[in-house]
């Protein structure tokens, strides 16, 4: 297992807050983020805000991101955490067999995980959330409680190994302590 690299899971339409600030964050404290998706590619991230006077999330294309893996190729012992991205793809990403396997890997070995906004539907997909306590986007309280979890509207939820946020605005206050909990893990595996 390498020490330092870390998960980052995408699809098209992520949302592009919600994937580059972590991203970028994990570089800051010597991780390398690796990008995951159903495929090897480019992808295309999304902007979501829901402005004023709107009753419902108005969607504007993001940056493009490259996957520079696929699902099905993802040993999870290679990796000391794993970070669940919002926007739209969970949506569609969360039934990939691949990612289902590897989700519970993580929960069922205790690393270090991360979500924010929509990303709660992957790990509430692979059956991974019953009796955890998460933030999450509004719209997403069903999808978490529906699998059992407990919906908490706070900026950031400390759950054991499981850190959530809302959306990309809790990113100050969520994403610390995860990379705390990463920093951790990267020294016990020094150790051993």
């Amino acid at each position: 297992m390498s020490a330092s690299k870390v998960l980052v899971i995408i699809g098209d339409a992520s949302e592009t807050l919600d994937t580059l600030y972590p991203f970028y964050r994990l570089q800051e404290d010597g991780f390398v983020p690796v990008v995951a998706a159903p495929e090897k590619r480019k992808y295309q991230m999304v902007m979501h805000e829901i402005k004023p006077g709107w009753t419902i999330t108005k969607e504007w294309e993001g940056y493009t991101i490259d996957a520079s893996i696929a699902f099905e190729d993802i040993v999870p012992e290679e990796y000391v955490g794993i970070f669940f991205s919002g926007g739209r793809a969970p949506e569609y990403i969360r039934d990939h067999p691949d990612l289902i396997r590897v989700t519970q890997w993580f929960f069922d070995h205790n690393k270090p995980i991360a979500s924010v906004c929509h990303g709660v539907e992957i790990p509430a997909r692979a059956d991974r959330v019953r009796g955890r306590r998460m933030a999450t986007v509004a719209k997403c309280q069903f999808d978490l409680e529906v699998c059992g979890g407990i919906y908490v509207n706070e900026g950031c939820v400390v759950d054991g190994n499981l850190v959530s946020g809302r959306t990309y605005h809790d990113n100050g206050t969520y994403l610390g302590p995860w990379i705390q909990l990463l920093k951790e893990e990267r020294a016990r595996h020094r150790v051993l």
